[in-house]
Order: structure tokens, then sequence, then C-alpha cells
């Protein structure tokens, strides 16, 4: 068989089956549930084509498809980079790369600063002796290595082991457990007295809501990141080496954030436990414990003043201080404490793994890997279960409790919620609502951990995930060229694509908006794309399956059976087509 082979897209009477079973047959077959819908104006030819993209999304409750997808591509980066035996390369990074990875901590002094919000180039220095409560470290010489050392066996085989840690918060006050069994006692049931199952919906809600430290809780979600920041910089001065890190956040039944990591090299046990126990971050902001602003204090909120360009009280007329001013006074009180001390629980699960040579998923790195990648696509709203109706009264009153905490807390020095504090934020001007900042920290899905979930340095592998995905594509396209079966063209339609005649874009891209006219639905758009994701499936295990015998490729390269896209109009001006994601 030699050419393009275009198959007719199947007459299929899509009126027959409902949204909702064309729905799991997408997420059945890996096809995005949620397509994002573009025209695509072919300016050589005339013809414009209505394309579907994936939609992108990293949650199951969105698109449970393109959730997987970004799962299964994290594990791939998670494995390539734990166990490698090669220095990486710093990557050097533009701005639209910079969300990929993750910036290594430096190896600075100890020190507790905060930026000068006016001057980039100027910091707000505090002292930088280390707290009387925390325990010194130990300091080695600094090596330039990335890789972990490699041990060599008698019998010439050499091993390089990796660790895999789990840190936890502090605890927040005491909650529903499991019974344990005491030698000599029996089973101890929890502190209410019952013993607990484990499908008990109780577990790990607190016995008493009212003493429990939700706000504390709160704060230590809003600034985990800077603590995990600060124990990697202590880890990789007590190791002697830049340790190279993959971390993933995700929350503990008590809505805690918590982390698991991935880290290339070992360090000893009793040195790990040390820095855990060592390592703080303290929050040098001005004191925000009670609100003085809005509904909850029966006062107004604070307005803007258009002649002095500053927030005010509404009842005084008194200008707020501003940000540099609250940094300000907060310098030169002698007597000032940190806002906040972020510190980890006293928990710390720490496990050697070594590379074998089972790179399966039921080896020990892949069982590390999966279990490392398994909550990425669930909310930590959805730590208790998918559907909020079905929680119990005392989980969904433990959410809503930190919630409260969660919304008026600010997040960051530009923040609005300062302004219930009586601050008028960073870079503060007339559009920012008092108490409604837009970061998704202060939403209810995320309670307080705004920032990325999944933290990897940038010489752990130095690739950007684009770079995994060509990596993943890379692989697919060898293996059918081991069968002499062409790859389709994944970038026909790429807007990099030149005309032939000037250095003008061929492709047109443009969004299709709520309400646009003779656009095919969504059904239309899952359906096709489905038929073509379960033709290029079959492709793909045909081409494995001759690999595996032996069969030679053909002389002559068979182009990848394509599917041909189902006409949805026709007019005067050109041929349009839709194509599926």
């Amino acid at each position: 068989m030699t050419g393009t082979t275009a198959l007719k897209s199947p007459k299929i009477t899509l009126d027959r089956f409902p949204l909702d079973v064309v729905r799991d047959l997408a997420i059945t077959n890996g096809v995005c549930v949620r397509p994002i819908l573009n025209r695509v104006l072919d300016t050589e030819t005339g013809t414009e084509r209505v394309v579907g993209v994936s939609c992108g999304a990293t949650l199951a409750s969105k698109c449970p498809p393109c959730a997987e997808a970004n799962r299964r591509l994290r594990m791939q980066q998670c494995r390539e980079g734990w166990h490698r035996d090669t220095e990486v390369e710093a990557p050097e990074l533009d701005a639209d790369l910079e969300d990929d990875l993750t910036d290594d901590t430096d190896d600075t002094e100890d020190s507790d600063e905060e930026e000068s919000p006016g001057d980039e180039t100027a910091r707000r220095v505090r002292s930088t002796r280390r707290r009387q409560d925390a325990p010194d470290l130990p300091r080695l010489p600094m090596d330039k290595r990335t890789v972990g050392t490699s041990f060599h066996a008698p019998n010439g085989k050499t091993y390089r082991p990796s660790m895999f840690l789990t840190l936890t918060c502090d605890s927040y006050g005491p909650t529903h457990r499991l019974p344990y069994r005491v030698p000599g006692k029996g089973l101890v049931p929890c502190g209410c007295g019952v013993h607990h199952g484990q499908d008990s919906p109780l577990l790990s809600t607190p016995l008493d809501p009212d003493t429990y430290d939700y706000r504390r809780a709160a704060l230590d979600a809003l600034h985990f990141a800077k603590g995990v920041d600060r124990f990697i910089q202590n880890l990789r001065r007590c190791a002697g080496y830049k340790a190279q890190y993959f971390a993933v956040v995700e929350p503990q039944k008590r809505l805690a954030p918590h982390l698991h990591m991935a880290v290339r090299g070992t360090i000893p046990r009793d040195t790990v436990r040390q820095v855990l126990n060592a390592t703080y971050h303290q929050v040098w902001w001005p004191a925000h414990e009670t609100p003085l602003y809005g509904p909850e204090t029966g006062q107004d909120l604070p307005v803007w003043d258009e002649l002095a360009e500053r927030f005010l009280d509404p009842a005084t007329g008194v200008l707020l201080p501003t940000w540099d001013a609250a940094l300000d006074d907060l310098a030169v009180d002698e007597e000032a404490r940190p806002a906040h001390v972020v510190r980890f629980g006293a928990q710390l699960d720490y496990k050697g793994i070594v590379a074998d040579d089972d790179t399966g998923k039921h080896s020990k790195v892949g069982r590390a890997i999966g279990y490392l990648t398994k909550y990425l696509g669930k909310a930590i709203s959805e730590t208790f279960g998918d559907d909020p109706d079905d929680l119990h009264p005392a989980q969904l009153d433990h959410m809503i409790r930190l919630h409260q905490h969660v919304k008026v807390l600010p997040c960051s020095p530009t923040c609005a919620n300062w302004l219930l504090y009586g601050i008028t934020p960073k870079d503060a001007d007339g559009n920012v609502i008092p108490g409604a900042c837009d970061s998704k920290a202060h939403d209810r899905q995320h309670l307080g951990i705004g920032g990325r979930r999944v933290l990897v340095s940038r010489q752990w592998t130095g690739k950007t995930l684009t770079d995994h995905r060509a990596d993943r594509a890379e692989v697919v396209r060898q293996t059918l060229a081991a069968a002499g079966v062409e790859m389709e063209d994944q970038g026909a339609l790429s807007v990099t694509q030149n005309t032939s005649d000037d250095e003008q874009p061929r492709f047109i891209w443009t969004p299709i908006r709520p309400g646009d006219e003779d656009v095919p639905t969504h059904k239309e758009v899952m359906a096709y794309a489905i038929t073509k994701r379960i033709r290029w499936r079959t492709d793909y295990e045909q081409a494995k399956q001759r690999a595996r015998d032996g069969t030679p490729p053909p002389d002559t390269p068979i182009r990848q059976l394509t599917i041909a896209p189902p006409t949805w109009r026709h007019d005067t001006g050109g041929h349009q087509s839709w194509i599926g994601c």
C-alpha cells in the first residue's frame, strides 16, 4: 500500500446518541471532552476549517482525558530525571518557558529578608541570626554536581540510589483517627472514645472545631511554598551538592498541604531529619491578626481617593498607610516579631529507591512515581470526595471553617485583602476591590494552595514540558517508522508555517466565540475525534506488533491512515470543513 489512504467518515447519526454517551466514549478513548474550537484559514487555498484543540485541563473534574495526559507527562518527567547519572546543564529560559520549571533556591547566607517594593535592587534585611528555638545546621563545602553518588558492588553492578521524601505540616489540634494497638492494653480508641473504621467520614476532622487552630492552618497553606524553598536550600547546604528534586504538593485528609518529593541522590536519614527540624520561614509582613474593615467587623470598606490616589477610611477620611510605610514601621520596631513562622511537622517519611532494571509500573521506581503523581488530577477541595453534596456534615464544616480564614488572609504584598487590615496593598490603584483578591489561593477549590502543584528544579532534566511532549511524540514516530508507517504531520496547520511567496503566516487562527453561527457542536467534534483516535491507536498497536514479530518494513513507506473530516458547511466563498482535536 503506497501513497495517502483516506477513509470516508462513517455515516453516524449523532442524534441517536445522547451527549453523555459520547462524552463517556471520549473519556474511554482519551479524547478531550471540552475541546476549544478555532477557525483556521489557509491563505493559499482560501479553505477555512474549524479545529478542535484539547483544553489542557489538569483537573479530572474538568476534563478527565486531559488531566490523565498531564499526569502521564509528569510521570515521564519524574522518571527521566530521578536516577540519571549524567550532569544536566541549567536551561536558559525565556519568559514563555518560565512556568514549566521552578526556580532553584540560591545558596546565600541564612537570612530572613523582605524585598523592598520601591526598588528591586534594594532589599529589606532583617537579622541574619537564626532563631534561638531552631537548631544549627552543619554546612559542607558545596560541590557543583547535581547527580548522586554511585556505588559499585563486588559483582560489578552499579547502584544509583535516590530518595523519596514526604513532609507534612505541624498539628493544629487533635483530629479523629483510627484505633491503634498498644501491647498489653489492646486497641486504643479515638479521642472521642469511638473505634472508627477505615471508611468513617469523621477521620481527620477536628475533635473540637472551636479549638482547632484554623488561622495557623490557613497561613501555613498560603506560605507553604516558601517553607519548601527553605527546606531545599538547607538540604543542599547539608548535603554538599546541588540536589535536584521533583515534588508534588497534595492535601492530607485534614486539608493541610503535604509534600511528596523525589530527590536525586541519597542523603543520610539523620541529616534529613536534622534539616527538617531546623527549617523555618519567617513572614516579615505587617501584623494582620484581626480585620479592621468588612461586613464581619461592622465597618465600611476603605474607599479610593482620586485626588490623593490612596485608599482612606470612609468614616474618618484618614489615608491608609502604604505598603512601603507599613514595612518601614516594622523595620524600626525593635520589638517586632514576624507575622507568621512556617514550620514542618515532626513526621518524616524517608525511603531509599534504587534504580532497577525493570522500568515498568510494577518496579520500585514505577510504583513510587505512580504514588507521587496519583492525585495530580484532584483539586484540594476534592479530598473528602468529588461531590460536595455527599460530604458528611463534619467534613463540610471543617472545609468551611478553613475557607473562612483563607479567603480573608493576605496571600502576597499585592493582595487586596490587605485593605481589610487597614493597609494599602503594594502597587494598588483604584481598580483594586477591598477584600476581593483574584488569586486562586483564596478559592474554596484551592484552600490556600494557590501556586503550582508540581515543583521541579531546573536541572532535573533540563527540559520544559514542551520538550517532554516532543519526546513522547518522537517515540510514537519511531515506532511507526520501524513498521514502515509515516506518522501524520502534527504541525500541518502550524502558525509558524509561512506561505511560499513571502514570510507571512500561511494559516491564521481565530478563536470561535459564543454565539458564532455555522459551527459544529461539541458532540460532533468529540465524535469525529473519537473515530480518529481509534484509527490512530489501531495503527500504533499494529506497528508495535510488527516490531515484536520482527516483520521487516515495506520498501515503500506507508502513510498513516487518516480520516477525512466530514463537511459541515459549503458556501460560495469556498469549501469549509471541521476537524477534531
